[in-house]
Parts: structure tokens; sequence; C-alpha cells
């Protein structure tokens, strides 16, 4: 097995894994396993107040039971505090961060957007967030399925929080943190993370790392037009036979499932998904998962 490529899959431990997350999990793990690269496993449990009890354990033997093993041991960042604190550290000492004591409510009475309010007013760290100095903003970046993507060119240029009020380490900041020290040369995500990749492109050169490639799957969505996922209770992957989920998931992926998946067994099932695994085909839009479609992968009636 070859460390050239290095993938990962990073749950947040806010419920079970659903379909969409099993799209994002097989759909990382295939394009490590297909490059004979190493595929991670990392758990987000960074924001306490969110999470589930017991949704990591569960979170684990669900990749387990989908026949989704991974490489070396599970990163948990709620042990990863120093290192966090240790970027954070450098990016004050290079003064590219500052305090921020502005109120959501003053934010979200300009549109929503963070106008620098706080940028040169040298406020403290007491009951005050800390936002990266953006003076180099990141507008576009090259997706290794959709090509030169283009964001919200407003949002690309906010001053971003890397520490929270409350004490607690951005989303934004431990994710580049903890994708450098994994060595990732690859992010395989939904695209419901397009808008954040360039922030943390921006956070990656502020910190002077190299950015890893990206590559934005699409998204299964519901009949609202909202993405599968826990905030939208979507349920969990169901127990016993993995392969249904797993070939409605290959199919929404684009990917050859053959009619004989039922004379497979899981682990043949994943082997051949490998062989067969091409980026090209992975569609760049988003699809609604259909009732018939939801049952069968239930039922296992595919």
């Amino acid at each position: 097995m070859s460390a050239s490529y290095i993938g990962r899959f990073a749950p947040s431990p806010s419920g079970d894994l659903h379909f969409g997350s099993l799209i994002a999990a097989l759909g990382s793990y295939l394009q490590a396993r297909a490059q004979r690269g190493v595929w991670l496993v990392r758990i987000e449990d960074l924001d306490p107040p969110r999470e589930v009890p017991g949704a990591a354990a569960r979170i684990l033997q669900q990749l387990e039971d989908y026949g989704l093993e991974w490489d070396g041991e599970v990163l948990w960042q709620s042990q990863r505090h120093e290192a966090y604190r240790a970027a954070l550290d450098q990016l004050q000492q290079q003064g590219k961060s500052y305090y921020c004591t502005c109120p959501r409510r003053r934010i979200q009475q300009r549109g929503g957007l963070y106008d620098g309010h706080c940028r040169e007013l040298l406020h403290g760290p007491e009951q005050a967030a800390m936002r990266l100095k953006v003076d180099n903003p990141v507008f576009t970046f090259h997706d290794r399925l959709r090509g030169r993507v283009q964001t919200d060119p407003q949002l690309a240029q906010e001053d971003f929080i890397i520490h929270r009020r409350d004490g607690l380490f951005a989303y934004n900041l431990a994710v580049v943190v903890d994708d450098h020290f994994q060595g990732i040369t690859e992010v395989v995500r939904g695209a419901d993370l397009i808008e954040p990749t360039v922030r943390q492109i921006t956070l990656y050169q502020q910190l002077g790392w190299l950015a890893p490639h990206h590559l934005h799957l699409p998204l299964a969505i519901n009949h609202d037009g909202n993405k599968l996922s826990k905030q939208n209770h979507a349920p969990p992957l169901p127990a016993g036979d993995p392969r249904p989920s797993l070939v409605q998931a290959l199919r929404f992926l684009g990917q050859t499932a053959g009619d004989d998946w039922r004379d497979l067994t899981p682990a043949a099932l994943l082997r051949q998904a490998i062989i067969d695994w091409q980026q090209a085909k992975i569609p760049r839009n988003n699809a609604m998962l259909t009732d018939t479609a939801t049952s069968a992968f239930s039922n296992g009636s595919l």
C-alpha cells in the first residue's frame, strides 16, 4: 500500500451515518483504494453540545458493518486541542489574527457577513472570538471532479472565526490542522462543503502549508430540495445486509453495480467496486433519492 495517496472520512458524532454519509464515505474510500492509497478515519468530536451520546461508537461500527475498513488508528479531534492551540498561537504571533467581540446580532443586521469591525481595535481574549485576517483571499480552486470552482467573493474575503467565543475551536481551523497533520493528499467529501474550501485553502496559505487536492461529490437530496442530513432527520443506515445500500450508493455515484451483486459477499462487492471505480463517471449534479430507491435499499429489494 502506497502513502503517495492519503484520503480520509471525517464524520461528526452528531448522529448515526445515513445514506448521504454513506455516499461520502464510499466515494472517499473507493477513490483511495483504487489508487492503492491509505484511507483514514477521523471523528470530529469538536462540538460537545451537538454530540449524541454513543454516536461515535455507532459510526465506527457502521463503517465496519459496511466493510469500509480504515488504516491505522482513528484520530479524535477531542484529543487534538494542543495542536489547535499551537496553530492559533502561530497566527497570533505573526499578526494574522485578532479578537472580535461583535455579537451575532450585529453581523446579521449587516447581511450576515462580517465587516472587519474589530480588526484594529486590539481587543483582548475576554468574551471574544478569534478571527483570521484574510488579506489574500482565495476566490477559486480546482476541483478534481468539477474543474475550476468560483465561490462567493464576499464570503471568500470575510475574516472568518478560527476560535469561538465559547472557547471551542472552529471547524475550519481544526480540519486544516488535522488534514495537514495526517498528510491528506486529497479531500473527497460532499458538495455542501464547497464554500468552506476557499476559507480552508486561505488558512493553509496563512500557516505556510501545502493544501491538499479536493473533490466534492454530489449530494443526495430529499423532496424539499434539502440534502440528506442528521439535521433533516435522515434515517440511519439500515442494519443487516449492507449490500443493497452499497449498491444504491455505487449507482448514485455513477458506478457499475451489476445485477449479480446478490451472489457476492459484501467484501467481494467492494473489491469489485474498487476495480471498476471510475472518477470520470461521478455525476456533478445533486440528485433526489426517490421513494422507490429509499425503500429498495432499506428492504434489500434492489
